[in-house]
């Protein structure tokens, strides 16, 4: 069922909080040091040193585990990083677009519940102008696309696909992690296994190639950035280049 648990709230900063810097990185960050240069930003902005930001990567083919997953059991394809994210294991990849926000949660509403509804509703924002319908579930993160063309669940249950993953944790209110939308990456890698720890036959994974939707990476950053300002706040976007 849809969640409406958590209403969202407004995420917009206080009266004459800096833009947020708006980074696109070109070509694919290795994970380390996308999580250096986070955990960094992080560190500079909790000590009054640097202003808010969000960073867009996309990395090469991993998997990263999250502080709810166990043991991992069985080879995988491709590296396994453990990470201080909320959730169990994900598969990131080029196609997929992670957009790594450290936003100053003390400026805002210091609510980690309310933080995740909001991001929710930036990124359900963000599919509807690609005449996708991305939805939120009470048992379970990130956002889903009811899939009717697929089969049902074992008790009927319509089939879904998730196409958005959340993780985040904060630090002195200050957020790291963020989110992943899934535009055109190769779906097969997410099979190799349970993605959120989702195992239910009737539930997969989609992107915005495999609903049908062409848009490029370009495309959607340029919706991402407009939808998250009307979410929390005005950005400056700097020259793409390393962070």
């Amino acid at each position: 069922m849809t969640r409406l648990a958590v209403e969202p709230r407004p995420m917009r900063p206080t009266l004459g909080t800096p833009p947020i810097e708006w980074r696109v990185i070109a070509g694919r960050m290795p994970y380390e040091a996308a999580v250096a240069a986070m955990q960094a930003r992080v560190e500079a902005i909790v000590a009054g040193k640097a202003r808010e930001a969000v960073f867009l990567v996309e990395h090469p083919p991993l998997y990263t585990a999250g502080t709810s997953a166990g043991d991992i059991v069985g080879d995988l394809p491709f590296p396994l990083y453990r990470t201080g994210r909320g959730g169990q294991v994900t598969y990131h990849g080029p196609g997929q677009r992670v957009c790594y926000a450290m936003l100053d949660l003390s400026r805002r509403v210091p609510d980690l519940r309310g933080f995740v509804a909001a991001l929710e509703t930036w990124l359900i924002a963000t599919l509807a102008h690609f005449d996708v319908r991305g939805e939120r579930r009470e048992e379970r993160v990130g956002i889903w696309v009811a899939r009717p063309d697929k089969p049902n669940g074992p008790e009927g249950e319509i089939a879904e696909d998730k196409i958005a993953a959340i993780g985040i944790r904060v630090r002195r209110w200050v957020s790291l992690h963020g989110v992943a939308l899934n535009v055109d990456p190769d779906l097969a890698h997410f099979a190799e296994i349970a993605p959120c720890g989702v195992t239910a036959p009737h539930l997969g994974t989609t992107s915005l190639r495999d609903l049908g939707c062409g848009a490029t990476i370009g495309e959607v950053d340029r919706v991402l950035r407009r939808e998250f300002e009307t979410v929390f706040g005005e950005t400056e976007a700097l020259a793409a280049q390393e962070i």
